[in-house]
C-alpha cells in the first residue's frame, strides 16, 4: 500500500492526499508537479525512476488506511 505522503520531497510544499498533482517513483519518492516536470524532468532525482502521477487513494478507504503524516525533505 502506497505512503500517500504529504510533502513535496524537494520544496516541501504541502501535497492533499487527493491531489492530482502529486508524483511518485517506485521507491514512493514524492513531488508536486511543478518540481518532477520542471526540476527533474519525470526522472527522480533519488533513484532514477520515472516519476508519475500518484494514484488517488478512494475516501472511503482513507478511514482504515490513512495517508502518511511523515514529511520527507531531501538535501
Amino acid at each position: 500500500m502506497l505512503e500517500l505522503r504529504p510533502n513535496c520531497e524537494s520544496c516541501d510544499t504541502d501535497i492533499a492526499v487527493d491531489s492530482t498533482d502529486a508524483m511518485i517513483c517506485t521507491f514512493e519518492c514524492t513531488f508536486c508537479r511543478d518540481c518532477a516536470q520542471n526540476k527533474f524532468q519525470l526522472v527522480c532525482p533519488n533513484c532514477g525512476g520515472e516519476l508519475v502521477r500518484r494514484p488517488i487513494r478512494p475516501a472511503a478507504k482513507l478511514l482504515t488506511h490513512p495517508a502518511s503524516s511523515r514529511r520527507v525533505v531531501s538535501k
